[in-house]
């Protein structure tokens, strides 16, 4: 009794069979069927190919959160040229509680402001790849997976040896600040704590030989990344009038930045210029200098790169095969 049941059920589970056999007398090799087998032969293999690079690519994924660290420093990282001789000019910042930031971290190099045939090279295919940036911001996902790989976005040294005088002064180094709007600012003479903010020893230097025609070689805000591009980084501002204000609008976004090749928290920063001559007969008022009057934004961004799971790579590889597959064998058979 049990064997008949037995019997009952393995007849029932082969009536149950959605992929019937053919008999191997039936069958038979021709040279169409080859043909169509090696074409499916040779489209599962450039299929899983692709597929596999499809597997080893990766993408930035932004997400977006409320920034709830107010009580962190924030670190300005400055390399800005100015046309004037180092004693004349003085940078130090101004938050909005009117705290005035020592500038013990920057450091004053007479240079000379004209830039070496190598140099100008090296300056002209980073305002090549900006302009690029802005008209193509996907570039940017490349930018953050390749940081480690990319090549190094300071200016390089002189390679020639200048014969003429030092007309210039590099101001770099980087700062602490608090995480407030602020004003960085960069103006005639050195700057003195004040009871009411802070001045500048202005009154000593001729205003002929004001000049603050200048180069933003890197201004980034946060931990400093080789191979990150700064909105900033390679502007150059020529002063057509001694007495000219150069002013720069920053907004600064707290970013998170995850790769497979490293961690870091760093910002983001995008910048609207205004520039215009200072002439008080004219009424326009104001103090020669370059100013750069940031913000930081109450949200935070973090980026992460992301990469297709194996079992998903398994899955759609298991589709390509079995897709191809049976439909040459549908075809050959209706054929």
């Amino acid at each position: 009794m049990r064997r008949l049941n037995r019997k009952k059920a393995l007849n029932f589970v082969k009536e149950m069979d959605a992929f019937p056999k053919v008999p191997e007398s039936y069958v038979e090799t021709t040279a169409s069927g080859g043909t169509v087998s090696v074409l499916a032969f040779t489209a599962m293999a450039l299929l899983a190919f692709f597929e596999f690079f499809v597997y080893r690519d990766t993408w930035m994924k932004y997400e977006y959160e409320v920034d709830k660290d107010f009580t962190s420093k924030l670190r300005i990282n400055i390399d800005i040229t100015v046309a004037m001789r180092c004693q004349f000019v003085g940078a130090d910042v101004l938050d909005l509680a009117e705290t005035m930031v020592a500038s013990d971290g920057l450091q004053y190099e007479p240079v000379i402001f004209e830039l070496s045939p190598q140099q100008r090279l090296w300056h002209r295919t980073l305002l090549l790849i900006q302009n690029h940036l802005r008209e193509e911001h996907s570039l940017q996902d490349v930018l953050f997976r390749n940081i480690m790989k990319g090549a190094p976005t300071a200016l390089p040294p002189r390679e020639d040896d200048p014969t003429q005088p030092l007309n210039a002064c590099r101001i770099h180094g980087h700062l602490y600040v608090n995480k407030v709007a602020g004003n960085f600012h960069i103006t005639v003479g050195k700057a003195i704590p004040h009871p009411r903010g802070h001045a500048h020893l202005a009154a000593l230097v001729s205003h002929e030989t004001y000049n603050f025609s200048h180069r933003i070689d890197h201004l980034s805000f946060g931990e400093e990344i080789p191979g990150i591009l700064n909105p900033l980084d390679g502007t150059e501002k020529v002063s057509a009038d001694h007495n000219q204000m150069f002013q720069y609008f920053i907004t600064i976004v707290p970013t998170k930045l995850q790769t497979y090749k490293v961690s870091a928290d760093t910002h983001q920063y995008s910048v609207t210029e205004r520039e215009r001559v200072i002439n008080h007969a004219a009424g326009s008022h104001g103090v020669s200098g370059i100013f750069m009057k940031y913000d930081i934004s109450s949200l935070m961004v973090k980026v992460t790169e992301q990469h297709m799971p194996f079992w998903q790579f398994l899955v759609r590889l298991c589709g390509i095969i079995g897709g191809i597959f049976s439909t040459t064998g549908k075809g050959e058979y209706i054929y």
